[in-house]
């Protein structure tokens, strides 16, 4: 007797139809569940980027606990008898230049390169260029959508800068100082000083040229006032190494009111309002983290949001980019005495 063919087990497989609903299905699940990983990566990275400037609020605590001054934002020596490629004219940046971050290295576990500086040379001597192309991730933070690599300082003109017989390449760092409200990134010709202006005259911020804030200097209080933050390279180069004579920042995103500014500015941002400084419609400039100006001389992170800061106690906050220019103006000076409420 003959099996019947049709009685025989058939194997049934998805029908086009099928398919591409278990396609679409797949491709919803996907798109619902991508923005939270990538917010949970960003948690991740803003967290790291919150535990890099905490070290360094550990960093300026025990360098304070050692000499009895926070960092100058650079050292800048007399300008009495340089020319050349020791001090700037204009600015009247001289050698040596060391920058707030570099006289941290003892503090951020890096005392083996401090010890091969010689601090009383220009950063920019020859024998320093090997080693101030240095950095860690501690310098960098991991949101920056710019570049993490070491650069190479650039004129006025955006041209390399030659020292020492040939251009120069700095390690680089996301990171930088608060100068105050005011800003005197150059020679501050109203005031007179032995090194080329009495920058203390002026700024009112804890770092700038040859600074030496002292914890009972901040009158405000060291936990309503901002001392360090984020500067993202996709807006501009920024360095550890110090203020070079004849360096300049150019702005990568250009906007009616930025531009170019000098080498204080490679460590070094101001909120604003500053003498001088107005928009394209005339108004004093005040820039909290990401303002729309992007001046090279802000705060700008790549956090969704707004930028993290470090306060004079060692605390690290998250500063919103919508918080009040004025409320963070306030907590950029170091006794100006205004009352600002917390953000």
């Amino acid at each position: 007797m003959s099996q019947n063919s049709s009685s025989a087990p058939r194997s049934r497989g998805f029908t086009l139809v099928e398919l591409l609903v278990v396609i679409a299905i797949i491709g919803v699940l996907v798109a619902l569940l991508l923005p939270a990983v990538q917010q949970a990566r960003e948690a991740a990275r803003r967290m790291q980027c919150t535990n890099h400037l905490k070290q360094y609020g550990i960093a300026l605590h025990n360098y304070h606990d050692t000499f009895g001054t926070f960092p100058a934002g650079y050292i800048s020596g007399s300008t009495a008898g340089l020319s050349g490629e020791d001090i700037d004219s204009e600015t009247s940046d001289a050698a040596p230049g060391w920058g707030w971050q570099a006289q941290l290295l003892p503090m951020l576990e890096q005392g083996a390169l401090a010890d091969q500086l010689d601090w009383r040379m220009p950063a920019w001597a020859a024998a320093h260029r090997p080693l101030i192309q240095f950095q860690t991730t501690t310098m960098l933070c991991p949101s920056s959508a710019g570049d993490d690599q070491p650069f190479t300082l650039v004129d006025a003109g955006n041209n390399p800068l030659s020292k020492s017989g040939g251009p120069m390449l700095v390690g680089r760092t996301h990171y930088v100082a608060s100068h105050g409200q005011e800003e005197c990134w150059g020679n501050c010709s109203s005031v007179a000083g032995p090194f080329g202006g009495d920058v203390s005259k002026i700024a009112d911020g804890p770092f700038y040229r040859n600074s030496k804030v002292k914890m009972s200097s901040v009158i405000d209080g060291l936990s309503n006032t901002v001392f360090l933050g984020e500067h993202t390279s996709r807006l501009s180069d920024k360095t550890w190494v110090g203020a070079v004579p004849g360096a300049f920042v150019h702005p990568r995103i250009l906007s009616p009111d930025n531009g170019t500014e000098s080498a204080a500015t490679l460590l070094l941002v101001h909120s604003g309002p500053a003498a001088g400084e107005v928009d394209s419609l005339g108004n004093p400039i005040i820039h909290p983290p990401n303002f729309p100006a992007m001046h090279v001389g802000q705060m700008q992170a790549d956090h969704p949001g707004g930028a993290n800061v470090l306060l004079g106690d060692g605390s690290v906050r998250f500063v919103p980019e919508t918080i009040d220019r004025n409320v963070f103006s306030f907590m950029s000076s170091i006794a100006g005495g205004e009352v600002a409420s917390d953000f």
